[in-house]
């Protein structure tokens, strides 16, 4: 027998592997999948988080009427005096936000206005009170002022009958502001996705299960997973731990497939001998690719059960969160109604120095300290504190590449992952 000869990186390309890049197993998922949930008809304050399914249109203008953007005294430009000071005479009454004035203003007088308040007719300009000398019946200001000042057209801000939102659009607190403004009072969204979680091993544990014994570890992804889909506006369906056991792990697919629109689960997706997802999805459920060429993360395992998607993430908790921010959420706008949901990232300065190997795609935790990059002092995937002490990820390209401080390189902050 003769072994192969020792190499110093466990990430080290092995020949004759067929590694899939991280573009084209991101171009298959983008092509192969579609919107999976219904629509459904929801009282706008009931439609936060929701995504639109259909383009909304503006039943009222915003603002509906040409109103003041001031405290101050309302009149017509063209009834000004000439002179370097403007004096006018007041008329009796105001008009407020909710209590117009009732009549029409004659040219060359003033009417005191608030902010607000529909301009009524006569008034086209309104002078701020803080630039008045104000009498019991008249007002004196200086000339100069514009026709139309500090005030508010109607429909300025948006039209009746205008677009004001697309389809696929998640509704978020400035969402709901907008079309409440435009007087929506219903939208249709889709249905919220379910997304089921299952994490595999024998050495797993649950931490509500007790204290574990020397040969187990405590399941961090299952959590993990459960918040992050509730951070994206899913309904998770928590399927629980099972065993390396090939019947068990159908079994809970079986049960993920009859109540989600998709799974996602962690462990067991390479190809060792207790690797029994990454098995029964290639037996049964058409595995599509399960070795992706990047770091932290290359055993994926992506697949079909009875229909539903699967995501099959390694046990390691930092790999299996780069991949699921990297392959699952976008993936998981589609079946959602989102539309691709592709990370806007930063090009920044670096504050460390690497020599990175051609082949693969590599994601460093990093934050941002006085305007550059730093990255986590271990690479290492099961180091999970770095995942707390990160604030984004760093992408480096499939090339190989020598990177010194100032380098520019790109910067995904959690945030452009929907966190």
């Amino acid at each position: 027998m003769q072994p192969p000869p020792l190499k110093d990186d466990c990430f080290a390309m092995p020949p004759g592997v067929d590694w899939t890049p991280v573009d084209r197993a991101l171009a298959q998922l983008r092509e192969r999948l579609h919107a999976v949930t219904p629509v459904e008809t929801v009282a706008l304050a009931a439609a936060g988080g929701r995504i639109l399914a259909e383009d909304v249109n503006a039943r009222r203008s915003s603002p509906p009427y040409a109103n003041s953007a001031v405290d101050g005294y309302g009149l017509a430009h063209a009834g000004l005096p000439e002179g370097e000071i403007c004096t006018l005479p007041l008329v009796q009454g105001r008009a407020a936000a909710g209590g117009p004035f009732d009549g029409v203003l004659p040219a060359g007088q003033a009417l005191r206005i608030l902010t607000g308040a529909r301009l009524p007719d006569g008034v086209d300009t309104v002078v701020l009170e803080e630039d008045c000398s104000v009498e019991s019946d008249r007002i004196a200001f200086r000339s100069g002022l514009r026709r139309g000042a500090n005030t508010r057209k109607a429909g300025e801000d948006v039209t009746a009958g205008a677009d004001v939102l697309a389809a696929g659009r998640r509704l978020l607190p400035q969402e709901l502001a907008l079309l409440a403004s435009v007087g929506v009072a219903e939208v249709p969204v889709r249905r919220r996705l379910r997304v089921a979680v299952l994490s595999t091993g024998d050495e797993v544990l649950d931490i509500a299960a007790g204290p574990a014994r020397d040969a187990q570890i405590y399941d961090a992804n299952r959590p993990m997973l459960l918040h992050l889909l509730q951070c994206w506006g899913c309904d998770p369906v928590d399927l629980g731990h099972v065993r390396d056991d090939p019947e068990t792990v159908c079994a809970a697919f079986d049960k993920g497939a009859a109540r989600a629109d998709a799974i996602i689960t962690s462990g067991g997706a390479s190809a060792g001998d207790e690797d029994h997802v990454s098995a029964v999805l290639k037996a049964k459920g058409g595995l599509q690719s399960w070795r992706i060429a990047m770091k932290p993360g290359r055993p994926l395992a992506l697949a079909l059960w009875d229909g539903v998607p699967v995501f099959g993430l390694p046990g390691n908790p930092v790999a299996a969160l780069v991949c699921t921010l990297i392959f699952a959420r976008p993936a998981l706008g589609v079946l959602a109604g989102a539309g691709w949901l592709a990370p806007q990232g930063f090009l920044v300065p670096a504050a460390f120095a690497k020599s990175k190997k051609a082949g693969r795609r590599e994601y460093l935790r990093a934050r941002m300290r006085e305007g550059r990059a730093e990255v986590y002092h271990s690479e290492g995937s099961g180091r999970i504190s770095g995942l707390s002490w990160a604030e984004g990820l760093v992408e480096l390209g499939d090339e190989a590449r020598d990177i010194v401080q100032g380098d520019l390189v790109t910067f995904y902050p959690f945030g452009a992952f929907g966190l």
